[in-house]
């Protein structure tokens, strides 16, 4: 099978026990969970059983252990993780609020996160890939654009592809030069993953058919929408699908995005017809938000099977 890399933060989060509306007094708090968008969809993509790898950088410290320790058990390659002597291991604190919206309080450029290089050893990793997926989040810092950009020209050069998924939070929209980074990756783009308006990022104003041949018109091959609760649908240029949600009894959504994407891209690099990644990813992102914990719902391809066997049963 096609080897997956992944770029990006790799941290901790830790969650408020309660619902409230952010971190003004002292509040019982649970965690560290190993977390980062990037973690979270390599950790799934391993436990799916695709080989694959990540770039990345984690402090000398406890909280940089316990994510090395959780990706290396799931079978990630993590030879591509640096451990910075002095900067700590990245942190998010997140409180939900009574509307299930999420407060958080990040340390992602100040820590070891934002000191992600390419140096030999590392471009040979990436040599070994065949497929590069891009996380929005870890664009952060224009050193760590250069390394993504650095990395998909390898991957392109070989023959590879290349996924890309926005995730990006708004306050990082004002980012110098992001903008025209996320430009620049999506003229990569073979597999193009937003969530919900995220779909309008580069077609802003368009309804969803113009924003679809837009993205497609800029030699994206195919894009997998992700709505959440509302399920999820793609397009090419050819045909288009839409999949319901699977029912599920959300105890934590942090992840189940990146847990769909996982999954998508192991589907769409294996083969498998568009219909079929879809029910997967879905049933991906379900389950993952049953769990209290960002990578705590990853699930396994038997277990996959049988959640779809038993939904689709009941049906």
């Amino acid at each position: 099978m096609k080897t997956v890399l992944t770029i990006g933060e790799i941290l901790v989060e830790i969650m408020a026990v309660e619902r409230g509306d952010g971190f003004l007094q002292p509040m019982p708090l649970i965690g560290p969970y190993p977390s980062g968008a990037p973690a979270i969809f390599i950790d799934q993509a391993a436990r799916f059983g695709q080989p694959c790898a990540i770039l990345a950088c984690v402090g000398a410290d406890d909280f940089g252990r316990t994510n090395l320790r959780r990706l290396e058990q799931s079978g990630v390659d993590i030879s591509g993780v640096a451990v910075h002597p002095e900067l700590p291991t990245g942190t998010a604190f997140v409180r939900y609020r009574p509307s299930g919206a999420r407060d958080f309080v990040f340390n992602i450029k100040a820590s070891a996160a934002g000191q992600i290089t390419l140096g030999e050893d590392r471009r040979c990793l990436v040599e070994r890939c065949d497929h590069l997926h891009i996380m929005g989040t870890s664009l952060f810092s224009p050193a760590i654009v250069d390394v993504v950009l650095k990395a998909a020209a390898i991957v392109r050069r070989k023959g590879g592809t290349i996924s890309f998924d926005p995730n990006v939070r708004p306050e990082m929209l004002f980012l110098p030069g992001l903008k025209a980074a996320m430009e620049t990756l999506l003229t990569l783009t073979d597999l193009f993953l937003p969530s919900g308006d995220e779909l309008f990022l580069f077609s802003p104003g368009c309804d969803e058919a113009t924003a679809v041949r837009r993205t497609l018109g800029m030699g994206v091959k195919a894009i997998a929408v992700k709505r959440g609760a509302e399920g999820c649908a793609y397009f090419d240029t050819r045909q288009q699908f839409r999949q319901p949600a699977f029912a599920a009894r959300e105890v934590d959504p942090t992840g189940a995005g990146d847990c769909f994407g996982a999954v998508f891209v192991a589907c769409w690099l294996r083969g498998q017809s568009p219909k079929d990644a879809l029910r997967f990813a879905a049933a991906a992102g379900a389950r993952a938000v049953e769990r209290r914990g960002p990578m705590e719902g990853a699930s396994t391809g038997a277990e996959l099977e049988a959640f779809l066997a038993e939904r689709e049963a009941c049906a």
